[in-house]
Parts: C-alpha cells; sequence; structure tokens
C-alpha cells in the first residue's frame, strides 16, 4: 500500500475537445491532432493548442498566454494591418493600413506541426516540449479552423469522480497507520507489565 514520492512528467490527454464559434480573425482551432509551434520563455521552440492570438503592439503575433508564435522562418511579426486572416493551411494574410481589401497580401505561414509517433511532456509552462529540445518538421496537411476555439477536453464530471476517490484513499491510509500505531503502543504497554 506504500508508494515512494518520485517526480516525473505528467503525461497530457491528447483528445481534442469541442469547438466553439468565436467569428474573431486571430481565433483558431487546430484540427486533428496539429499543434502549433511557438517559442517559449527560454527561446525554445515549444508546441501548444491554444489557438486564442493576439498582435503586440511590436507587431509580434502572441498566443492568449504571451507566447511568440512561430512561423516557417521564425517568430511572426505583422506589419501594422486593418485586418488579420489566417488561412485553413495556417496561411497568414494581411490587409495593410489603407491598402485594398480586394487584394490582401500573404506575409507568412504557421509552423503547424503533428505530434503523432513522438514522445511529448507538458511542462509547468502549460506548453508541449520534446525531449532533449527535439523539434518537430512542418506537417503540410495540418488544418486550422479560423474563427473558432477549442475548449478544454477536461470531462469534469470524471476529474470530481477521481478527486474523491483519492482523497478517500489518503483518509483510509491515514486511518491505517494510525490504528497500526496505536497498537504497536498496546504492544509494547503488555510487554511492559511485571512478570510474575
Amino acid at each position: 500500500s506504500r508508494a515512494m514520492s518520485v517526480e516525473r512528467d505528467m503525461q497530457a490527454d491528447m483528445n481534442g475537445g469541442a469547438i466553439t464559434q468565436t467569428d474573431r480573425s486571430l481565433d483558431i482551432a487546430l484540427e486533428g491532432d496539429a499543434m502549433l509551434a511557438v517559442q517559449d520563455a527560454d527561446g525554445e521552440e515549444a508546441y501548444t493548442r491554444r489557438g486564442d492570438l493576439k498582435v503586440a503592439p511590436s507587431g509580434a503575433l502572441l498566443t492568449g498566454d504571451g507566447f511568440p508564435v512561430l512561423g516557417d522562418a521564425g517568430p511572426v511579426t505583422l506589419p501594422p494591418a486593418e485586418r488579420v486572416d489566417i488561412g485553413a493551411d495556417g496561411t497568414i494574410i494581411i490587409v495593410p493600413v489603407g491598402g485594398d481589401p480586394a487584394q490582401p497580401q500573404q506575409i507568412g505561414r504557421l509552423k503547424l506541426v503533428s505530434s503523432t509517433g513522438t514522445e511529448m511532456s507538458k511542462g509547468p509552462d502549460t506548453l508541449f516540449h520534446v525531449p532533449d529540445d527535439g523539434v518537430l518538421p512542418v506537417d503540410e496537411n495540418a488544418r486550422v479552423m479560423s474563427g473558432a476555439l477549442e475548449k478544454s477536453n477536461v470531462n469534469m464530471t470524471s476529474a470530481l469522480v477521481d478527486m474523491i476517490e483519492t482523497s478517500r484513499a489518503w483518509e483510509t491510509q491515514a486511518r491505517l497507520l494510525k490504528m497500526t500505531e496505536e497498537l504497536d503502543s498496546s504492544g509494547a504497554g503488555i510487554m511492559n507489565l511485571p512478570q510474575g
């Protein structure tokens, strides 16, 4: 019934969540097992399925939690634009300030990868990492849905039941330890009785 405490990376559930429409041009939902490449705090390549993108005042394209989004040629930086759209293949299309909406310009493409067959772990920064600073190749078949976001794939009911079961198991172990301590004390007391 004993388990030693060890530090290890937890494997994430990579099943997709429900898709909700937002109609916001910078929101994307990644289809299938596609992932978006981003730059972590150490400047290394990492991956996420978070699709609520935003443009920083500097023009850098960021995820909702502030990580720079990577394109085919490194971090994506956008020029001043009246509109930014993202195509199904990750192509970034803009209408420059004062430009003709009928003639948008393509300025790059998101780096979309597939994690199929690759060992990955989720770090404390909420990003997915390949062991030994590995890098995933571009998946030309990866697709995104623009104007939509993927919700969490967590089943709240199941998670709550698991938490209750874990709490009860801990309480049972604590009671068993207390009973064992009491039995040990009782046995020691009997051994200390005068012999006669």
